[in-house]
């Protein structure tokens, strides 16, 4: 049975790390690529996001807020590589990405899924850890499972095995390129090798993601759900159509939420999605752009989190230096840990299931205990230490006193 679709829209989301001390030197990469914009906020313009974010999370994600209609002409007027490193000083930049080019031509319509790029974004936070965020439209009247096959070829967009996969002959066209990898080679220019992503465990080839869908209302009748119930689980785990679910209730209940009626979204670690009906207008209205502005937001700050720990992780096994990992445990607990993101809340129950398919407490203490067992022996070395250096003060103490003595007594 085809279930058409009213309204639709996926993100891909590529992390990648950039090595912290050439972190200014990739700011200024960007800002010299004509085709990067850097990304200013202004309260009139996006004040939805501005009221959503508590002040000190707001001011570590969207610095340029709190900037001034002087500040932004006098940062706009500053020299490109003053510019970069002025930007390395601050917790997150993002930057708008344009792929520009003239509109390419369809081929083999009938067995291909055409889709729009309208946005691309890049978010890269003072630590290294960056984002490559892409929107992609699918073009024309879909039906779900075209949006089921589309995110499951696009996600593995970056893999040298892509090719391979068999799709049931599916071809992805966008009218921004001629040619589909085409793309793979914009986000290879822009990402760069990321070559600690091996050893931090964190996934090269496949994008995170993260989709939003709305089906015609026909499609989704009153309270009954069993029928989309299997494409709702291919939806969430990322799998294409013609795959053969078998449903786990318990399954179902650790990856779904149901906010509301004729909403249900899915959490795994590969992604979120959102699936709706258009039996009431704020689905394909305004729900749609919280979901891709505030909550897309609140998702990449937490993904942000899971990556820095498991690169902390990282520098624990490589680095003697104690001290700077210990204080950059400390740094990253006071600012962003500790902090409370927003009082919205659907946002607030949104972050805490992102929390838990994360698993960010599970990461968290365990770099924590690292940090302590260390400071415990350091600690305990350094008591050694010092006892040994007492106690050789008093052998020699006494040793003077008793040459003191000796020589008193042969007098």
């Amino acid at each position: 049975m085809e279930q058409k679709i009213k309204y639709q829209y996926s993100y891909f989301i590529y992390p990648y790390i950039i090595e912290e001390k050439a972190y200014d030197k990739y700011l200024l990469k960007l800002l010299k690529d004509k085709h990067c914009k850097l990304k200013i906020w202004e309260k009139e313009r996006d004040l939805n996001l501005y009221t959503y974010f508590l002040p000190n999370v707001r001011e570590y994600l969207f610095w340029s807020f709190s900037y001034s209609k002087e500040q932004k002409r006098k940062l706009e007027q500053l020299e490109v590589k003053m510019k970069s490193v002025l930007l390395a000083k601050y917790p997150c930049t993002m930057f708008e990405y344009n792929l520009g080019g003239d509109p390419q031509a369809k081929v083999g319509q009938e067995n291909g899924i055409f889709f729009d790029i309208p946005k691309i974004e890049i978010v890269c936070f003072q630590t290294g850890v960056c984002f490559f965020v892409l929107k992609t439209i699918i073009e024309g009247e879909n039906d779900f499972s075209d949006v089921l096959n589309f995110n499951y070829k696009f996600r593995d967009l970056n893999s040298e095995l892509s090719s391979l996969k068999d799709y049931e002959n599916i071809c992805l066209q966008t009218n921004s390129l001629k040619d589909i990898k085409e793309l793979s080679s914009v986000i290879k220019n822009i990402t760069g090798p990321n070559k600690d992503a091996k050893e931090m465990n964190l996934e090269e080839e496949r994008f995170l993601t993260y989709s939003y869908v709305c089906l015609e209302q026909a499609q989704w009748q009153k309270e009954d759900f069993h029928n989309l119930q299997n494409e709702f689980m291919k939806f969430s785990n990322i799998l294409p159509s013609n795959y053969q679910v078998n449903f786990n209730p318990q399954r179902y209940e650790e990856q779904v939420l149901e906010p509301f009626q004729y909403m249900k979204m899915g959490f795994t670690k590969q992604g979120t999605v959102l699936l709706t009906s258009s039996a009431f207008p704020e689905y394909y209205t305004k729900l749609p752009f919280a979901y891709e502005r505030e909550y897309l937001y609140t998702y990449l700050l937490t993904l942000y989190k899971k990556i820095y720990l498991k690169k902390m992780n990282l520098e624990f096994k490589r680095t003697k230096n104690f001290t700077k990992t210990r204080n950059e445990l400390l740094e990253f607990t006071r600012n962003i840990w500790i902090q409370e993101i927003t009082q919205d809340e659907e946002g607030t129950k949104l972050y805490e299931k992102w929390k838990q398919t994360l698993e960010l407490e599970y990461l968290y203490a365990e770099i924590k205990n690292k940090y302590d067992l260390v400071y415990k022996d350091l600690n305990i070395e350094k008591t050694k230490r010092v006892n040994g250096f007492i106690i050789a003060i008093l052998l020699g103490t006494l040793t003077f006193n008793v040459i003191n003595f000796i020589l008193m007594f042969l007098k």
